[in-house]
């Protein structure tokens, strides 16, 4: 035992370990255990060298000071309390618990019987007490130095109406990346490497989305397979990064803090992927890692009645109770941590209708989103929801708060099923290219909350989207029953890799119109690292257990990945140029009586206004969207930058004759974009009432010929779209 001298009651606040000049100070919350052992362990984790009885209980928070311990040190808990599982209670003493607030850990999870709370294969299962002792197989909590020296101290704060994101995984990122020196690949470290920011920031992308970093356990039934949880969905520590992102080992978090501040002196945003909704513990039948030891009737929702059992909203066995308020505390404890000890820039919250879900459902004031909404921290950060869960009234898109953005997975749905060559999907494609307003304009949100994305990590690449009719997912060891068959997909004539010039050059047009269909929507766009440049899966929709070749980004790139490399610089940079592709607020077809202009219309092929009867045909596939620039409908004077714009997309399988529409006082339109050419020297200039033959399959971006000030922005795009400008 410690020498008493050396221990005092410490302080209930802060949770977790914190030093100080003369030791470090303990707290844990536990509202129903009896007493609380801290272990403390030697550097490797391995041999217990102290154990320690918590002496004060303050507001149901156990906490000691143990003076002369410093940073670096290693410790668990022990926490008695019953075990009655049929009340919601699983305390066991024999199994080491990790801190809910620890900051790194040392050692790695090893798979055993003796990680369960209860004896498996007894009568009554999970009713029975375990009394083997788990601390060997556990992981153990370090008290981290926090000490670093930023050199950018506030993250980049992008305004949303310019931010595009990019979704990507820290390993499978960087893991074949040739600039990375490969002692450093598949690490933090060697994600903040000059070459892979150079390119990030290259393709005009402005916001990293970086899959869970937090700490997570691998599946036993994955590793038993040969397979790992590589997409991380399975925390087990909201504070620590997962050691096996470190390339110095446990621990070393100012490699993640040195990627952080590289990212932001390029002027890019590092947002996190987070998994509050649920726990790697599971269901009853799940082992005892941490909460479930530590409070297991505080920290999760059960079912009333039955509280040995887990209400499960998540599919994954347990779902944390975010209306208790210490529940609620050490999810927004997390949040605040990285943002203002990690800099981070925001969030996206896996499963978020969990995280707004009270005991009746969800709720548009629970106490995790007001305490989102009036909290100066994280009111000052991106906050993105996955507005769904697989619980009842789970699909809540549109539903969250002003402040938040959403994922928009009708978004992707429509653009998906127009590209096919569906029927009906016309007028709904038109709401998704103005920002969504039946979701979303509501009380004060802007059309940035829709964020509209093709594909993301779960799913198709965009490659495969248009490659493959099925999915294939044998590699995953479940028959192929796992991954949603449900993906609008068209593999353009053959399944699979072909050979094939004409439907090579098909799938290739197909990917530049969904691309440019993104970039030109209102809303904000989502990139999936790859999709640039056509980066497959081989068919694989579902490859979250694929630490390999299927998912790590493959950068030799053929001539067409670098052609469309090409062209998804020319559609961000023309994004960036033009406010008229990203307005702050809805498009709603306004009329300027001042300047007599409409604000938006929807054009025939005959360059005319689209009327009913045609809205309401299920063949229309081809259209076009004109923007107005010089329409202030809001009474607000629009950027000199602000263009006229016409947007022709054309799904036929066929070429279309659309005539370009008759503007008052200009008669000059200049083609900024054709998928059908990606590549020219010059962009060429029509009249209006001039006939421009439309591919099949295709999208074009027409401006109205530029006077003034918008005619310098015009001069410098035009060397961006043109082949010497995009090389």
């Amino acid at each position: 035992m410690a020498d008493d001298k050396r221990i005092s009651e410490g302080s209930p606040f802060p949770r977790g370990a914190t030093p100080d000049e003369t030791g470090i100070n303990f707290a844990l919350f536990s509202a129903n255990a009896t007493k609380v052992e801290l272990c403390l362990f030697d550097a490797s984790g391995e041999k217990e060298i102290d154990r320690i009885e918590l002496p004060e209980y303050t507001d149901e928070v156990w906490h000691v000071h143990i003076e002369g311990l410093k940073a670096g040190a290693v410790y668990g808990y022990r926490v008695h309390g019953p075990y009655e599982p049929e009340n919601g209670h699983r305390f066991n003493h024999n199994k080491l618990l990790l801190d809910p607030y620890a900051k790194a850990y040392v050692g790695e999870l090893k798979w055993d019987h003796a990680l369960f709370g209860y004896t498996i294969g007894a009568e009554g299962d999970d009713l029975s007490f375990d009394e083997r002792d788990s601390a060997p197989f556990m992981p153990k909590c370090q008290v981290v130095d926090q000490t670093f020296k930023w050199e950018h101290t506030k993250g980049q704060r992008v305004p949303w109406e310019s931010t595009i994101f990019y979704e990507t995984h820290v390993r499978g990122f960087t893991k074949r990346h040739p600039g990375v020196p490969e002692h450093l690949r598949g690490t933090f470290e060697g994600l903040g490497q000059q070459a892979v920011i150079d390119y990030i920031k290259g393709l005009g992308v402005t916001s990293v989305e970086l899959l869970p970093i937090h700490a997570f356990v691998n599946d036993s039934h994955l590793l038993e397979q040969g397979l790992t949880n590589y997409w991380g969905y399975n925390t087990i520590g909201f504070f620590s990064p997962d050691s096996r992102f470190f390339a110095r080992g446990p621990g070393a978090l100012d490699e993640l803090k040195q990627m952080i501040d590289r990212f932001h002196q390029a002027g890019l945003e590092v947002i996190l992927d987070v998994v509050y909704n649920h726990t790697a513990e599971g269901s009853e039948r799940g082992p005892t890692l941490s909460f479930r030891g530590i409070d297991n009737a505080s920290y999760y929702r059960l079912l009333p009645d039955q509280q040995r059992y887990y209400i499960n909203d998540t599919g994954t066995g347990n779902t944390l109770n975010l209306s208790h308020p210490r529940a609620l505390q050490m999810v927004t404890d997390s949040l605040r941590y990285w943002v203002t000890e990690m800099n981070v820039d925001g969030f996206r919250f896996d499963l978020a209708t969990i995280l707004g879900r009270e005991p009746e459902g969800f709720d548009y004031g629970s106490g995790f989103l007001k305490v989102c909404r009036q909290d100066p921290i994280l009111a000052s950060v991106k906050m993105i929801a996955e507005p769904w869960d697989c619980g009842p009234g789970g699909y809540q898109v549109g539903g969250f708060p002003p402040g938040w953005a959403e994922w928009h997975d009708k978004y992707r749905d429509t653009v998906r099923e127009f590209w096919k060559g569906g029927d009906n999907t016309a007028p709904d494609l038109a709401t998704r290219l103005t920002g969504s307003g039946d979701k979303f304009n509501h009380g004060g949100r802007r059309p940035w909350a829709s964020v509209n994305f093709l594909t993301a990590h779960d799913g198709f690449t965009l490659n495969d989207l248009v490659s493959y009719n099925d999915k294939h997912n044998d590699a995953n060891g479940e028959g192929n029953r796992d991954g949603s068959s449900d993906n609008r997909s068209w593999n353009c004539g053959a399944e699979g890799p072909t050979d094939d010039p004409e439907i090579r050059a098909l799938r290739e047009r197909q990917k530049r119109n969904m691309l440019a269909t993104l970039l030109f929507s209102q809303g904000t766009p989502m990139l999936v690292a790859g999709d640039e440049f056509g980066r497959t899966q081989h068919g694989n929709n579902n490859a979250y257990c694929q630490d390999n070749e299927i998912s790590w980004v493959d950068w030799e790139l053929n001539d067409e990945g670098r052609a469309l490399a090409d062209f998804t610089r020319k559609l961000t940079t023309l994004r960036h140029a033009l406010p008229v592709l990203r307005r702050g607020r809805f498009l709603t077809g306004a009329y300027d009586e001042e300047l007599q202009v409409t604000e938006v219309r929807w054009l025939s092929p005959a360059g005319v206004d689209l009327n009913e009867e045609q809205w309401a045909d299920g063949s229309m596939r081809c259209f076009g969207l004109l923007i107005d620039g010089r329409a202030r409908a809001t009474g607000i004077r629009r950027p000199a930058s602000d263009a006229t714009l016409l947007l022709v997309l054309n799904a036929h399988h066929d070429m279309v004759e659309f005539q370009l529409p008759e503007i008052p006082g200009n008669d000059q339109w200049s083609c900024l974009i054709d998928t059908n050419a990606p590549v020219r020297t010059e962009l060429q200039a029509f009249s209006s009432g001039d006939v421009y033959q439309v591919t099949g399959r295709s999208v074009l971006l027409f401006a109205l010929y530029a006077r003034g000030e918008t005619a310098q922005v015009f001069k410098g795009l035009a060397k961006e779209l043109t082949e010497d400008g995009g090389k």
